[in-house]
């Protein structure tokens, strides 16, 4: 599991209280349902060639213009469907969001939402009977399509902190490092290590390749800059694995996203 120490002191009551988790409510699975319609047409050398994008049924428009966005139900945080991400060559599109809590006795507090953002082209690239096959993880990651995951932070955590939580789910699933691998670890640490992650801060993560990913990171609206790029198979499939593996850092994103693929492959 992903062990967090939060850098705001976690007080006695009465400010403890506000750490205490709601009764649970009735179920959103599936959060929202997801279908390829067309969108565009366009002509190349006599050719009709149709642009399909993953559109969700059932979403909430924002009150802002006429953005849609996704409420993750475990901390009300906001994921637009669709996102523009640094360093994707399209925006990529929502298929599922989670929470990841880190439990001080028996309080558990949040301590960020994520969402995982996929391109487009997903169902061209996976077949629908990857649903049921125990790899479809792995599959989806190993697929050629870019794919992001967007942390947005509901509590301060400095970076020092957040790097040691991401190294304890990387390290441990590299058996020998290489030197390759301890570079990208080396950027990776450096990137956040003198950061103050401020409650709202987004951070995007994004798989461009198997082994290459881009690190985002914004305190005032979605990034638009590459802050690191972490060329490691070893670094950036350990920390895949992390989420999507048999021992998720945050089992309500993995259940969710796991819905939101079958829907789609189907």
């Amino acid at each position: 599991m992903l062990g967090i120490i939060i850098s705001t002191p976690l007080a006695p009551p009465p400010c403890i209280t506000n750490f205490i988790p709601k009764p649970a409510t009735k179920s959103l699975h599936p959060q929202f349902l997801l279908n390829f319609s067309s969108i565009s047409s366009s002509h190349h050398h006599g050719s009709n060639l149709a642009h399909k994008r993953l559109l969700p049924l059932a979403s909430t428009k924002a009150s802002v213009g006429s953005a849609e966005y996704i409420v993750e139900p475990g901390t009300s945080v906001n994921f637009s469907r669709e996102l523009k991400v640094p360093g994707c060559s399209e925006p990529l599109v929502l298929l599922g969001t989670g929470f990841r809590e880190k439990v001080f006795a028996i309080i558990g507090v949040k301590v960020y939402a994520a969402g995982f953002y996929v391109a487009s082209s997903i169902k061209e690239k996976l077949g629908a009977e990857i649903v049921k096959d125990p790899t479809l993880f792995t599959s989806i990651l190993k697929a050629p399509f870019q794919k992001s995951l967007k942390i947005v932070l509901v509590r301060d955590v400095d970076g020092k902190t957040f790097w040691n939580a991401l190294n304890d789910v990387i390290l441990p699933r590299i058996k020998e490092p290489t030197s390759v691998d301890e570079f990208a670890l080396s950027t990776f640490r450096d990137t956040f290590q003198k950061r103050d992650l401020k409650n709202g801060t987004l951070i995007l993560l994004t798989w461009v390749e198997p082994s290459k990913m881009l690190v985002s990171i914004s305190s005032d609206g979605r990034p638009s800059n590459i802050d690191a790029v972490i060329e490691s198979e070893n670094v950036t499939m350990s920390l895949f694995d992390g989420y999507f593996g048999d021992s998720p850092v945050s089992p309500t994103l993995k259940a969710s996203v796991a819905d939101g693929i079958a829907v789609v492959l189907n």
